[in-house]
């Protein structure tokens, strides 16, 4: 029979935080920079470009391990950090961004190709029309591109649920502080009889993609009818 035990729970728990989380700090920065990548005229659009989907390409292990450099004790983020005495490997703070990090590309391409898709025709009248930039973004920008906001969120979330590369080298895998769904089914299938537990987790993981999908579906009509 398959059962959950205590530590699963933790696990599946933990991955709907850090998933959580990673998607609503990231959401914010992902509207601007897309912001900039379709209607900025600033030069560096094109090396931006390339260090955002860096995660895309390369694997997440390596990612992890940048990260870890980069927030390590001697790192250059970690060392300042620590002269506040905040921490950031080996903790769920470390997987939140390792998660952030990798989903981010994906969040950023969704909310650009809605913005790319609206008719600049819209923003050209409102501005003739005494509209600032600040009144333009909230009341012609966001709207037109929330569906493709939203999309990009549900992307995020999903690609955080199934994170394991840059999370296990930067957060660790620690039962109850950072071991998310992927960490616990890797640690189930390096342990002898833990099968059927990693079957477990891996059909709990399958249904809460199953639940992402119906969920994002849903609040798609719903824009769409509005």
């Amino acid at each position: 029979m398959l059962t959950l035990s205590p530590q699963d729970l933790q696990a599946i728990g933990l991955s709907l935080k850090v998933a959580t989380a990673a998607t609503l700090i990231s959401t914010p920065v992902g509207v601007a920079v897309s912001y900039f990548f379709v209607f900025g005229t600033m030069r560096g659009k094109t090396l931006l470009e390339g260090i955002i989907n860096l995660p895309l390409v390369l694997p997440p292990v390596v990612v992890g391990y940048l990260l870890l450099l980069l927030f390590g004790t001697n790192g250059f983020i970690g060392g300042f950090l620590e002269a506040f005495n905040i921490r950031v490997i080996f903790t769920l703070a470390g997987a939140v961004i390792a998660s952030a990090v990798v989903g981010f590309p994906l969040l950023v391409r969704s909310i650009r190709i809605g913005m790319e898709s609206i008719d600049r025709s819209y923003e050209n009248v409102s501005r003739t029309l005494g509209a600032g930039w600040w009144d333009r973004f909230l009341t012609i920008i966001l709207p037109l591109s929330s569906r493709a906001i939203f999309a990009g969120m549900t992307l995020m979330f999903a690609r955080s649920l199934g994170e394991f590369g840059a999370t296990v080298i930067l957060a660790g895998n620690i039962p109850g502080v950072t071991q998310t769904i992927p960490l616990a089914i890797y640690e189930y299938t390096s342990t002898p009889g833990g099968d059927t537990m990693a079957l477990t987790l891996c059909l709990v993981s399958i249904s809460l993609s199953f639940v992402v999908l119906l969920v994002s579906e849903a609040a798609t009509r719903t824009l769409k009818k509005r």
